[in-house]
């Protein structure tokens, strides 16, 4: 379809009005708080009472170079609970975008090389987030205003 040039900016005018920044930004925050808070519960019971499963599989599965495991498991397990509420909150959006998108790249190197796809997903959606912030529909906005921009 060939459109004239007035119509399609009229077109991209119309669809930017309907999905603006921030809406596009607070569907990330949830999107990828979506995939890491499930994960983080399933390493504990109760609230927070880290399992010894999750222990296990980091000294097996999860095994990483220099980091304990048990270190390596506290570290993702803590990591998979708060950094996902800050992100629902939009609260220092891009520190938290920015640690699971080091997590993803752990993961990626050390844990699952083969699941490039689906890391590469996860990163999709974080580096928006680490490049823009929490967007005008953010707690980062009400608290820092030049977090806006």
């Amino acid at each position: 379809m060939n459109l004239p040039l007035q119509m399609r900016d009229a077109v991209v005018r119309r669809i930017e009005a309907l999905l603006p920044d921030a809406l596009l930004l607070l569907v990330a925050r949830m999107g990828i708080a979506a995939i890491f808070f499930p994960s983080g519960r399933t390493k504990v019971e109760g609230i927070i009472t880290i399992t010894d499963s999750t222990y296990e599989l980091f000294r097996t599965e999860y095994a990483l170079p220099i980091v304990p495991p048990r270190l390596a498991a506290t570290m993702a397990t803590w990591a998979e609970h708060l950094f996902p509420i800050l992100l629902v909150l939009g609260l220092f959006t891009r520190l938290s975008a920015f640690a699971l998108l080091g997590m993803t790249l752990v993961i990626q190197t050390f844990v699952y090389p083969d699941a490039w796809p689906t890391h590469l997903s996860w990163a999709a959606i974080l580096l928006p987030l680490v490049a823009r912030g929490g967007g005008i529909w953010s707690m980062d906005a009400l608290i820092f205003p030049r977090s806006r921009m």
